[in-house]
C-alpha cells in the first residue's frame, strides 16, 4: 500500500496506539531467545518511520471483510448442498465446522495480519521464513480466481442491460436466438415437456449470453464475445477506480456494494413469501434427512463450504486487518463477520427456494424436479425464468442482477487487494509509491488472462478454473499456514501477539483449535478432494482427460512455488544443514522491530 508521508505521532489516534503498543510490548519482555539465538544471523536495519494506510472507519473494514465472504458463492452454493446433504439436518455439521474450524482459522489470519501489519508474502518473514513461497502460491491463485469469477458478474452485467425492457427477453420463445426445442410453460396449458425440450430462459443463458451453441468444446472454444468483453472492460474499470487510492477509496465504495444487497434480499425474501407454492420449497430446503448425517460426503461438504464461504487462505483478511490500528478488536470482528456470513447463506436459502416452490407449482412438478439446477445455472436460468413470471417482472429483474454484480464485486475488490497488498509491502522501494501504476497493471493481466472466458466456450473455461484453479491447492495452502502458524512459529507466541493487541490471551478452545483441530479439518478436506469424484460436466458436455489433466497442471502451478521457495531458501542460506534450517525456521526480525514505524523509531542490529 502507499505510505503516508505523515508520521505517526501527527495523529491523535496514532499516538494513543503507539503508547498501547509500547506498553503491551514492554509488559512482553524481551524477544523470545528463538527470534535472536543465532548471533551470526544479523537483524535488518529498519529506519522507515512512515505509517501506514489505515481505514477511515471501522466500518469501512467490517463492511469489506463482510463483502468479501459474502458473494455469489452465498446465493447459489449454500442452497443447493444444504437440500442436497438433508435440509435442516446438513445445519448440524455446517455449524460443527464453522465452530471448529471456519471460525478458528478466520480469527487466525485477522489476528496475524492485524498484528504483523504486512500483506500475504512478506509476512512469513516474521513467522517462519521457509514457508515465504505460501505467499506467492496465493497470488497465484488469487489471478486464477479473478480470470473467471470477472466473467461470472460480466455475465450477471449483460442481464442487468437486457432487462430494461417492457417483457424481458428470457420470456418467450419468439426471439432469433431461439430454437423449436425451446418450450414456454407459463400461462400455457397442456404443455409437452420432453428430454430435448429448453426453457426460453436457458436457450437466453446458453445461445444468447454464451453462444456456446458455436463452440464444439475446449479443443474448439470460438471467438471473442465482443458484448461480454465490452461488460468486462466496464467491471474492470470499476474495479481499478475502487482500489487505485488503496483503502481509503475501497473502504467508501463497500457502503454502497456490501450494503445494498441486503435491502435487494430482503425485498427478494417478501416477494417470494408471497408466491404460490412459496411453503412448498422451504419445506424441500429444510426437511430434516437424518440418515444423511451418516454420510462422509456430507461433512465433507459442510467443511468445504464453510471453508470457501468465510474464505481464509486467500490472503485477502491478511490485508484488510494490517491496515487496522494495533489494538483493533479483531476477535469481536471475527465472530460478528462470520455471524453475519453464515446467516446471510442461511436467508438466501429462503429466497432461493420460494421461487423454486413457485415454479414447481407452476410447473406441476416436484420441487425436486425444478432444483436440479446449481452453481451459475441457478443464478443465469432458473431464477430468472421464475422472475420473468412475476408481477411487476422488469424490476425484480434489475434488483436482482444489481444485487449480483455488487456481490461479485466485493469479492474481487478482496481477491486483488490480497494481491495488491502482498506485492508492494514485498517491494516497498521498487513499487510503495506507484500503487496507482501497479494496479493498472494488474488489472490489464486480469482482463488479458480473462479472454478465454469470453469466448464461445467459455464457460468450459470458467468451470475449469473454477474446479481446478483454487479447489485443492487453496485449501493446501491453508493447511501449511495453520500448521506454520501454530507448530512452527508456535502457538504460545502466536497467543502472546494476540494477548499484546486485545489486553488478554485467547482462550485454550482457540489454541486447540488452531494446533489440532483445524489442521485437521483442513486436511479432512483435502484427503477427501482428492479421492476420485463424479466426471467433470458442463451442460451437455463430458470434459475429456486431457482437459483434467490440465486442470491438475493449473492446481500444481500455483501450489508449487511452496516447495520451490523451500529449496531455493535453504540452498542460498549460509551455513550447515542444521544451522540452515535454524534461520529458515526463525523469524528474521524481533516484535519490536515489526512496530518500528508505529511507535517512531529506527532498529538498531
Amino acid at each position: 500500500m502507499e505510505l503516508l508521508l505523515s508520521l505517526t505521532f501527527h495523529s491523535p489516534t496514532a499516538r494513543q496506539d503507539s503508547a498501547v503498543m509500547a506498553a503491551s510490548l514492554t509488559r512482553q519482555g524481551s524477544p523470545s531467545a528463538a527470534y535472536s539465538a543465532n548471533t551470526a544471523v544479523p537483524v535488518p536495519v529498519v529506519t522507515q518511520t512512515e505509517s501506514r494506510d489505515k481505514w477511515s472507519k471501522k466500518m469501512d473494514f467490517l463492511l469489506s471483510v463482510i463483502g468479501f465472504a459474502v458473494d455469489l458463492g452465498n446465493v447459489w452454493r449454500f442452497p443447493y448442498v444444504c437440500y442436497q446433504n438433508g435440509g435442516g439436518a446438513f445445519l448440524i455439521p455446517y455449524i460443527l465446522m464453522a465452530i471448529f474450524g471456519g471460525v478458528p482459522l478466520f480469527y487466525m489470519e485477522l489476528a496475524l495480519g492485524q498484528f504483523h501489519r504486512t500483506g500475504a508474502i512478506s509476512i512469513w518473514k516474521h513467522i517462519c521464513p521457509i514457508f515465504k513461497g505460501i505467499g506467492y502460491s496465493i497470488c497465484i491463485i488469487a489471478l486464477y480466481v479473478s480470470f473467471y469469477y470477472n466473467t461470472i458478474i460480466a455475465w450477471a452485467l449483460f442481464y442487468f442491460y437486457s432487462s430494461f425492457s417492457t417483457i424481458l427477453p428470457w420470456t418467450n420463445c419468439d426471439n432469433v436466438w431461439n430454437t423449436p426445442d425451446c418450450t414456454n410453460y407459463f400461462g400455457v396449458d397442456n404443455v409437452t415437456w420432453t428430454n430435448s425440450s429448453r426453457s426460453p430462459a436457458e436457450e437466453f443463458y446458453t445461445r444468447n449470453v454464451l453462444e456456446i451453441h458455436k463452440s464444439s468444446g475446449l479443443r474448439n472454444v470460438g471467438g471473442v464475445r465482443w458484448q461480454l468483453m465490452l461488460c468486462l472492460f466496464l467491471i474492470f474499470t470499476i474495479v481499478y477506480f475502487s482500489l487505485w487510492k488503496g483503502v481509503k477509496t475501497s473502504g467508501k465504495v463497500v457502503w454502497v456494494t456490501a450494503t445494498f444487497p441486503y435491502i435487494v434480499l430482503f425485498i427478494l425474501l417478501i416477494r417470494g413469501a408471497t408466491l404460490p407454492g412459496a411453503w412448498r420449497g422451504v419445506v424441500f430446503y429444510l426437511k430434516p434427512q437424518w440418515g444423511k448425517l451418516l454420510e462422509t460426503s456430507v461433512w465433507v461438504d459442510a467443511a468445504a463450504q464453510i471453508f470457501f464461504s468465510l474464505g481464509p487462505g486467500f490472503g485477502v483478511l491478511l490485508a484488510l486487518s494490517s491496515y487496522n490500528p494495533f489494538t483493533n478488536n479483531c476477535y469481536r470482528d471475527a465472530i460478528v463477520t462470520s455471524l453475519v456470513n453464515c446467516l446471510t447463506s442461511f436467508v438466501s436459502g429462503f429466497v432461493i427456494f420460494t421461487v423454486l416452490g413457485y415454479m414447481a407449482e407452476i410447473r406441476k412438478v416436484e420441487v425436486e424436479d425444478v432444483a436440479k439446477d446449481k452453481g451459475p445455472s441457478l443464478l443465469f436460468i432458473t431464477y430468472p425464468e421464475a422472475i420473468a413470471n412475476m408481477m411487476g417482472s422488469t424490476f425484480f429483474a434489475i434488483i436482482f442482477f444489481v444485487m449480483m454484480i455488487m456481490l461479485g464485486l466485493d469479492s474481487t475488490f478482496g481477491g486483488l487487494e490480497a494481491i495488491i497488498t502482498a506485492v508492494l509491502d514485498e517491494y516497498p522501494e521498487q513499487l510503495g509509491h506507484r500503487r496507482e501504476l501497479f494496479v493498472l497493471g494488474l488489472v490489464v493481466v486480469c482482463f488479458l488472462g480473462s479472454l478465454s472466458t469470453l469466448t464461445n466456450g467459455g464457460a468450459y473455461v470458467v468451470k475449469l478454473l473454477e474446479e481446478f484453479g483454487v479447489g485443492s491447492s487453496i485449501i493446501a495452502v491453508g493447511f501449511l499456514e495453520a500448521i506454520a502458524v501454530s507448530w512452527f512459529y508456535g502457538i504460545k507466541r502466536f497467543s502472546n501477539d494476540i494477548q499484546s493487541m486485545l489486553g488478554k490471551s485467547p482462550g485454550l478452545y482457540w489454541q486447540v483449535c488452531w494446533v489440532a483441530i483445524s489442521p485437521a479439518f483442513l486436511a479432512y478436506i483435502i484427503v477427501s478432494s482428492l479421492l476420485k469424484g463424479p466426471p467433470l460436466t458442463l451442460f451437455d458436455y463430458k470434459y475429456p482427460d486431457w482437459s483434467i489433466m490440465v486442470g491438475y497442471i493449473i492446481g500444481l502451478s500455483s501450489f508449487i512455488w511452496i516447495p520451490v521457495y523451500m529449496v531455493y531458501k535453504l540452498v542460498w542460506t549460509p551455513g550447515s544443514l542444521k544451522q540452515r534450517l535454524a534461520v529458515c525456521l526463525r523469524p528474521e526480525r524481533t516484535i519490536p522491530d515489526i512496530h518500528a514505524e508505529s511507535l517512531n523509531m529506527a532498529t538498531v542490529p
